[in-house]
Parts: C-alpha cells; structure tokens; sequence
C-alpha cells in the first residue's frame, strides 16, 4: 500500500452526469489531512478542473483510472461503463447491483475475477444502520420538479423535452412555476415515502412551486401499511415515488387500475425516483426503462382514447441541481473518507466490505447456476 492515503477521482462516463463525489472544498479538506488526491479531468464535472488544482489536486487525464497502481482506490458516483474487463482495483461508487438488478451478477464478477473490491456508497451506513450520505434529498425536490414540468407539457398537448441542468434552487424554481403558469395552485400531488430523505424533498419542491398544504398528500409507512395497488394515486395529478425497496411489496399501481378508471381519473404523471425498473419487486410495473435528460417520460400503454400517463424514471435526477447535490452529499461523506485508511478497523467500511463479500458469492453462484 501507499505510506500516503489517496483518492483517485475519476470522472463520470454517464451521459449528463455533472455532480462529483468529492468538490473543490471537501478535496481541500481531505488534502489539509494528509491526502494526495488525483482528479481526472472531465469537462461534464460542474466543477472545473481548475477549481480542483487550486486548492491542491494532481490532475491526471480524462477516464484514465484504469492504468492507475492498484493499490489507490478509485472514487466515483455513478456506475462504470458496461464491460467485461476484470477490476483490479478498490472502487467506491454506487454500482446497482445489490438488489437483483439487471445484470447484477456480471457486474460483481468483474470484482472477483480482478481481486478488486466494491464499497457500494448505497450500502455505507451508521451505527444505526442510516446511509452516511445520500442524495435523497436532491433527488426527491428535482424529481417533483420534473413532474410539474412533464405534467405542464402534458397540458399543453406536448412531451417534456431536453433537461438542463439548474444554476441552483432559485432558478429551478422559477423555471418550473412559469411552466404552470406562474404557480403551482390547484395541482394536487401525492408523495409516497414522504418522512424520508427523498420524499422530503418532493414535499419541499411542491411547496415551494406554490401547491397548496392540503393539495400534497403525504404518505408513508403507515398509510400503505394495507398494501396495494392503491386507487387513491389516481386522484391526484402528480404522484411520486420516494420509497427504499428492500423486498417484495404489492404493486402501487398497475396499468389495469389505469386502464379501469377510463376516463374518471386525474393522473397525468408518476415519477419514480426510487427508479428500480429491473428490480424484480418494482412496485410501478406501469413502465420497463429507465427515461433520460434527453428523453424524460415514456408513455403507459393505455387503449386509444384514454388520457396518457407519463413515466418520469431518471436514475440521477440530483444532477439537476449538480453543485448543491454534490456539495451536500461530499460533505456528509467526508468523515467517513477520511476514516479509510482505517478501513479494516472502521465498522462503516468493514460492514460495506463484509456485505461486497456476501454478494460476490451470491454472483459467483448465479453465474455457475446459469452455466450449468
């Protein structure tokens, strides 16, 4: 091992990826501590890459994390490009492939068959088994916020087209209420999940945009505690997913629900910022991909003369607000940064690297069972 500790931070490959797991400020941070930082330049980063040299980082060159010596862990947020390549290396990143998502097993191998190892950012947790940092919070204002924007298209007869990142919360806002018409009066929304990180943030959004208090229905564990489907989501004009899936529930809603409603329905849009398309308990089985900054929404497939329903499922919506989410989300994740070089003492990495253990040999069986 390098006597120094160090971080390499490579850039995102994801298309219209712009937050970063470490920033300018919290990279200083880690500096004044003794670390030696590498960071790939990357010229989708919301932070420059003179930002970063400034306050000390090597820069290294664009998505070269490859050729760097395997004993310097790689940080990172969203999940490598598709390869069957082996990985060497430690990465720390979300990966999405601790739930059975699709391709779950390949991605792991890759780990096993390099020696590498996967300390998944999803799956680092407190003593009380809270995520460190996460992006809940981002992820739910941003995702209501492209709801209202879809549901504003939707009236007036058009698709959402092209999302751009936001300068900050103000400007998104604005953005949004002038899409309805100055306000968001009258429309009404249901958040799901809503005493969480994410579904706080959907409730914040809505507020802020000008929805009435009694016009945004709050639920959570208690609410669909009786399980679903659920007709009551089809009263409202916007509905939000925010929940964590962590195993088998009833649908929320199902595409014959919609269909059986016909015409006596008011929803227009469901956002499914949980996004777990491929997860095989998905309670939104209304839709099969994930929609993109360039392609927000994919339509149900409802009978010809019914209202269309829009699905909004962008798997990082945070990264319409890239500086304040990275910010925030950096800033949650430093102490536990900063206690990796003790990683095989720190009970926040020794419990991230005992379940990376368990999954691999989860992987390694499925990949051997569909051999067979």
């Amino acid at each position: 091992m390098t006597s120094q500790p160090v971080f390499w931070l490579r850039c995102e490959t994801k298309e219209f990826e712009r937050r970063s797991a470490l920033t300018p400020s919290t990279a200083k941070q880690l500096i004044n501590d003794g670390f030696k930082i590498y960071v790939e330049r990357d010229h989708q980063r919301i932070f420059d890459d003179e930002e970063f040299e400034k306050v000390g980082c090597e820069l290294v060159a664009n998505n070269s994390w490859s050729t760097a010596p395997p004993d310097i862990p790689i940080l990172g947020l969203k999940e490598l490009t598709v390869s069957d390549e082996p990985l060497p290396h430690t990465h720390i990143q979300f990966a999405h492939c601790y739930k059975g998502q699709g391709g779950w097993s390949s991605v792991l191998s890759r780990f096993h068959r390099g020696g590498g190892t996967l300390y998944d950012l999803e799956f680092l947790t407190d003593a009380s088994g809270r995520r460190v940092a996460a992006f809940g919070f981002h992820a739910g204002f941003a995702g209501a916020a492209v709801g209202a924007l879809a549901l504003a298209a939707q009236r007036q007869g058009k698709q959402l087209g092209l999302l751009d990142p936001y300068a900050n919360e103000t400007a998104m806002i604005e953005n949004v209420k002038a899409a309805l018409g100055g306000s968001g009066k009258g429309v009404k929304a249901l958040v799901i999940g809503a005493l969480g990180r994410c579904g706080r943030g959907a409730v914040d959004l809505f507020r802020k945009i000008g929805l009435n208090e009694d016009d945004i229905l709050k639920w959570d564990m208690a609410e669909t505690a009786k399980g679903g489907p659920f007709n009551e989501i089809l009263d409202v004009d916007v509905f939000v997913n925010c929940i964590y899936l962590s195993s088998a529930i009833p649908p929320f809603l199902t595409r014959e629900q919609i269909v059986d409603a016909g015409k006596q329905r008011n929803l227009s849009v469901v956002v499914d910022v949980s996004c777990d398309t491929t997860n095989p308990f998905n309670p939104l089985p209304i839709y099969s991909i994930n929609t993109t900054f360039s392609q927000p929404t994919v339509p149900v497939d409802l009978p010809e003369g019914l209202s269309p329903v829009s699905v909004v499922s962008i798997d990082h919506l945070p990264t319409l607000l890239p500086r304040e989410a990275s910010e925030q989300f950096s800033s949650d994740l430093l102490p536990s940064l900063k206690e990796f070089p003790q990683r095989e003492t720190a009970r926040v990495w020794t419990d991230a690297k005992k379940l990376f253990d368990e999954k691999v040999k989860e992987a390694v069986a499925d990949l051997a069972g569909a051999a067979a």
